[in-house]
């Protein structure tokens, strides 16, 4: 065994979410090591910001480009239907959004996905408010701005989650004004997570939907 390398094997059992491994910044010794013991073990193991270059080398059943996640050891179906909606203000945001997904998917939630539809072409958010409003957990992904997440939080009664992005350039400051932006909102009860941070944000979800479960 790697004595680099600690898992987390009763994550599960504590706080219902499963092991999960950051693959930047560590090496590709460290990643293969760590994918051989998971498999090794017949554990799961969700991998997160993993290098699709890196990812073609990998002895893994399923990897996502666009997410840049793995997941190792066997899929869990997703049974019951989605009360999860993940929303992008643009399509420069599905990669944050898809790593919100792939992170529900490795727990057997399902997630309903709706792309583009950024304030500033508010008829396209307005004619998908009634199905956004529809699930329990609303995760809003947006940069630039982020004035997405203000307006929905304000038009639903769901639990809202904003994920800022660092979509944009300028005064976009690589997520930190979309950061500012949603902590600073005057929409009543809006939860926010770090920049980029679509895994945090769907570790959020997935502990609220076991909370309106028990």
């Amino acid at each position: 065994m790697n004595d680099e390398i600690e898992f987390d094997w009763g994550r599960t059992a504590r706080i219902g979410i499963g092991e999960a491994v950051l693959c930047a910044g560590k090496s590709e010794v460290q990643i293969r090591a760590i994918v051989e013991q998971v498999q090794a073990w017949g554990a799961r193991c969700l991998l997160t910001r993993l290098e699709p270059e890196l990812a073609a080398s990998l002895p893994m059943l399923d990897y996502h480009a666009v997410s840049r996640t793995g997941f190792v050891g066997e899929n869990v179906a997703c049974l019951d239907a989605a009360e999860i909606c993940i929303v992008t203000a643009g399509t420069s945001d599905a990669g944050v959004a898809h790593e919100a997904a792939r992170t529900l998917a490795f727990h057997g939630a399902a997630s309903t996905m709706i792309f583009d539809v950024g304030v500033a072409g508010l008829h396209r958010l307005i004619a998908r408010l009634p199905e956004i409003s529809a699930h329990r957990v609303v995760i809003l992904v947006a940069g630039m701005d982020a004035a997405l997440a203000s307006v929905v939080a304000g038009q639903v009664s769901s639990v809202v989650i904003g994920v800022p992005t660092s979509t944009g350039y300028g005064a976009a400051r690589g997520g930190e004004t979309a950061l500012s932006a949603m902590l600073a909102s005057c929409a009543a009860g809006l939860s926010v997570v770090n920049i980029d941070n679509g895994f945090g944000a769907a570790c959020v979800a997935l502990r609220h939907l076991q909370r309106f479960k028990d």
